[in-house]
């Protein structure tokens, strides 16, 4: 039995063509460092670096390249936003369906005096510009959203917010997490300052490579979390006060740009659009049969409409993780099952503290592979039903 893979949410599989290729070519024919090396291979090096930023740039319409800063991940990316940026006495505004990355290093800064409002999403993970109006305060600073929600898919309208935070005089920072490679994404056009990014879900990259993007408006106003080397400025003790380099320090994860760069190929060849409505088609066709499953609640939105290809479900009446054990161990279908490291989401959607089994789809999924993981829903609930057991 064929493996299917239905956790792209966590992570992609397949990644794009020749990304592992790249990374091999690299770590073996001349794995150099760069901003380190005068020599020729290092020199390589750091054109790939400075290309990979320019697709980057482009990708998300970015002013200059030079703001596009390589971190580990996009935890990492917004662990530098909330606790470079924001100082005690703040106020900040997030969604009540902020993935962890956002909301530990939040309570972490609460306890410094930092304060914070989640405004409440419906029960679809849906909100509005209008319903953050209300929890503006005098101190508050900026608004942190998810750009979709990781747990049901729901997007949000970052380009809504994007306009009240420049009425208001707001940072605005987005994490792209889930849309990054799969939604178009103009920072300019969503007046978006501090865009978090990562590698390897979406943009079909390795793991272990993510990034950020701040705006000009921000440069001077973030603390770097972390310092150290950078191979600019080697006779200071001093941080450079320029962009990346305040940003970069130690030595990069070369082998990880690599790969995202191949990635990025890709992405511009397949075309993001083409992609994402592939992902769709399975999306819709997954949705319009499971739901009529008999004991499967969908959390979220029903249909495909303002939605990613996320689709969590709720076994009522039975143990979630069984199900998805039955699944993986009896019909090699992968998916994630539990909390989603966002349990302030679960609770707005009405699936706290159960979780749900996620389902998350590439443009690499088959219809083939939908038709089998409904059948083997249908018949593990059935013999769940008969008290029968599976393994």
């Amino acid at each position: 039995m064929k493996d299917i893979y239905f956790d792209n949410s966590s992570t992609s599989f397949p990644k794009a063509p020749n990304v592992g290729r790249a990374m091999g070519e690299f770590i073996e024919n001349g794995a150099f460092n760069i901003n380190r090396g005068s020599y020729e291979g290092a020199y390589e090096a750091g054109s790939a670096v400075l290309d990979t930023r320019e697709m980057l740039k482009d990708l998300f319409n970015c002013p200059n390249s030079k703001n596009v800063v390589f971190t580990p991940s996009v935890t990492y990316s917004l662990n530098f936003f909330i606790k470079g940026f924001l100082k005690p006495g703040d106020h900040v505004l997030v969604t009540s369906v902020e993935h962890n990355a956002v909301m530990r290093p939040l309570v972490q800064m609460e306890k410094l005096g930092v304060e914070f409002d989640a405004v409440p999403c419906d029960e679809e993970g849906g909100v509005t510009a209008d319903d953050f109006r209300a929890y503006i305060k005098e101190n508050t600073k900026a608004i942190i959203t998810t750009h979709a929600s990781n747990v049901c898919g729901t997007i949000i309208p970052i380009e809504e917010i994007g306009a009240l935070c420049k009425e208001k005089g707001l940072v605005y920072a987005v994490d792209t997490a889930q849309t990054a490679g799969i939604l178009n994404i103009d920072m300019q056009k969503a007046n978006i300052d501090f865009l978090a990014f990562t590698g390897h879900k979406g943009l079909l990259g390795p793991q272990g490579i993510g990034g950020f993007i701040a705006s000009d408006k921000l440069e001077g106003l973030i603390d770097p979390v972390i310092s150290g080397g950078t191979g600019s400025l080697s006779d200071s003790e001093e941080i450079p006060d320029f962009l990346p380099d305040r940003f970069e320090s130690g030595t990069l994860n070369l082998p990880g740009i690599i790969g995202l760069h191949q990635a990025l190929v890709y992405l511009k060849e397949a075309g993001i659009d083409n992609m994402r409505n592939e992902k769709m088609e399975i999306t819709k066709y997954f949705l319009d049969q499971v739901k009529e499953i008999d004991g499967v609640k969908v959390a979220g939105k029903k249909t495909v409409e303002g939605r990613l290809g996320v689709v969590s479900i709720d076994f009522e009446g039975f143990d979630n993780s069984i199900v998805s054990f039955y699944l993986s161990s009896k019909y090699k279908i992968m998916t994630r099952v539990g909390m989603h490291c966002a349990p302030r989401a679960h609770k707005t959607l009405k699936t706290f503290p159960q979780g749900t089994v996620r389902f998350s789809f590439s443009h690499f999924n088959t219809k083939e592979e939908v038709d089998v993981c409904i059948d083997s829903i249908k018949t593990i609930l059935s013999d769940l039903r008969q008290g029968e057991d599976l393994i």
